[in-house]
C-alpha cells in the first residue's frame, strides 16, 4: 500500500455565527478550519487577543485552524491613495500576529471593490438543489440600466446589450431590488458594497487600470516581504472571481500569464497561490492542468469545486466531479505535487449546492453544510482513488 500524503482536508468557517456549526465540520470529515475574523473592519489591525480567541474555538472542538481567509487588503492599498502605508503597517503587524499564533498561511485577493460576484444564488438544478449562478446578461443590465456607468454597453456583445435591453422591459421591480443585492453582495459578515461606493470606485480604478493594479499588488507584496520571510508566512492569493474585467474594473489574476506574472514580480517562496479550479474553470480560455503545471511550486492553499460553462461564458457551479473542469485530470496534479511536499497541502471543498435539509435553512451562498459534505466525500475518494488506498 502506497505511503503517499494526503492533502490536509480543511472546511471554511465563518466564526461563531455561522450556521454551519464546528461539530459539523468534524462530522464531514475535515481536520483543518479556514476562518476569518470577519467582524474586524477592512484595515484594522488584528490583535494577538482576537486572534487567540478564534484559535481556541476552534481547538477546543478538537480542529485546527490551517489557513487565514482572508486578511483583506484595503481599498487604500490597491490604489495606493495617500494613507496606503497607514494600512500596510497595519496590515504587517496582522501578519506578525498572526505569526506569533502559530498561523502561518494567509490567503487574500485584490480584486476591485467586489471580492466575488453573481448575478443569482439560486439557480435550481435538475434534481432540485439550488446553485450559484453568473449570468453576463443579467450583469450587463444591472451595469447599463441599474450601475449606469459611462459607455458601459461598449465592454459587452451586441449580443449580450441586445438582451439586457430586452430586459430591460420585463424586469419587475422585485427582480431588480434582488439583483442589485447579489452583485453587491460581500462576504458574510463584512460590510457590502453601495451602489454609490461602487460608482465612486470605478471612478478612482479607470485611471489606474490593469497596469496600475498590477503594480499596486507588486508594491504591497514588496511592502510585506521581509515580515513574510522572517515569519515563515505564505501568502496565497486568490484568482479572480469570475476571472474578467466587470462593470469597469481592472482584474489581474484571471489567468496562467496573470499569475506568472504575480509569482516571477516578487520571485520568493512567500508569494504563492490559492489554486481555484472554479474560479480559473470559469475562463473559457483557462486550460487548468497547464495553469497549474505553470504554478505548481507555489501553490500553498487549494480550492477545489467546478463549474458548467454555456456558448456566452454564462457559468453555473457543478457537483464537484460533474463540469466543465475535468477534476479527476486536476486532482492527479495535485496529488503528484502533494506527494514531494514536506507538509500537506491544505485543501478545502469550495461551495457546494443547497440541497436536502438546508433548501428550508438561511445559509451563507454557497456554504450551506450538506452540498459540502457531498463535495468533500467525493473530492476524498477521489483522492484516495488515485493514491490508490
Amino acid at each position: 500500500m502506497s505511503t503517499i500524503n494526503k492533502l490536509e482536508q480543511t472546511w471554511r468557517w465563518y466564526g461563531p455565527n455561522d450556521t454551519v456549526t464546528l461539530q459539523d465540520v468534524k462530522q464531514a470529515g475535515a481536520t483543518g478550519v479556514v476562518s476569518a475574523l470577519h467582524h474586524i473592519a477592512h484595515g484594522e489591525v488584528w490583535t494577538v487577543d482576537e486572534i487567540l480567541k478564534r484559535k481556541k474555538q476552534i481547538e477546543d472542538a478538537g480542529l485546527t485552524w490551517s489557513v487565514v481567509e482572508s486578511v483583506p487588503v484595503h481599498e487604500a492599498i490597491k490604489t495606493r491613495n495617500f494613507d496606503a502605508e497607514k494600512y500596510l503597517e497595519n496590515y504587517r503587524t496582522s501578519l506578525k500576529n498572526l505569526s506569533s499564533c502559530g498561523l502561518k498561511t494567509v490567503c487574500y485577493n485584490f480584486m476591485p471593490v467586489l471580492d466575488w460576484t453573481r448575478t443569482k444564488l439560486d439557480l435550481e438544478m435538475k434534481d432540485g438543489s439550488k446553485a450559484l449562478y453568473f449570468n453576463w446578461i443579467d450583469l450587463a443590465y444591472f451595469d447599463i440600466y441599474i450601475l449606469q456607468r459611462i459607455n458601459a454597453a461598449n465592454d459587452y456583445s451586441e449580443e449580450i446589450v441586445d438582451a439586457a435591453a430586452k430586459r430591460s422591459t420585463t424586469i419587475s421591480a422585485e427582480e431588480k431590488a434582488l439583483l442589485t443585492e447579489v452583485v453587491l453582495m460581500g462576504v458574510p459578515g463584512e460590510d457590502g458594497v453601495t451602489l454609490k461606493s461602487l460608482q465612486d470606485s470605478i471612478t478612482i480604478y479607470q485611471p489606474i487600470g490593469f497596469e496600475g493594479l498590477r503594480n499596486n499588488l507588486l508594491y504591497f507584496l514588496n511592502a510585506i516581504a521581509d515580515v513574510c520571510e522572517q515569519e515563515s508566512i505564505k501568502m496565497t492569493i486568490h484568482p479572480d472571481d469570475p476571472p474578467y474585467p466587470i462593470l469597469g474594473l481592472p482584474r489581474i489574476a484571471s489567468n496562467k500569464a496573470d499569475l506568472e506574472y504575480i509569482i516571477q514580480g516578487v520571485n520568493a517562496d512567500f508569494n504563492g497561490i490559492c489554486f481555484c479550479t472554479g474560479s480559473l474553470g470559469a475562463g473559457v480560455n483557462n486550460n487548468i492542468n497547464d495553469i497549474f503545471d505553470a504554478v505548481k511550486h507555489r501553490v500553498h492553499f487549494i480550492h477545489l469545486r467546478n463549474v458548467k460553462k454555456d456558448e456566452l461564458g454564462n457559468f453555473y457551479e457543478a457537483d464537484h466531479l460533474d463540469g466543465d473542469v475535468n477534476m479527476y485530470k486536476i486532482m492527479k496534479a495535485i496529488v503528484a505535487e502533494n506527494s514531494i511536499r514536506k507538509t500537506p497541502i491544505p485543501f478545502r471543498p469550495d461551495h457546494g449546492h443547497q440541497m436536502l435539509d438546508d433548501l428550508n435553512k438561511t445559509t451563507h451562498p454557497g456554504y450551506s453544510a450538506i452540498g459540502r459534505l457531498r463535495g468533500l466525500a467525493e473530492l476524498r475518494g477521489l483522492e484516495l482513488g488515485i493514491i490508490g488506498q
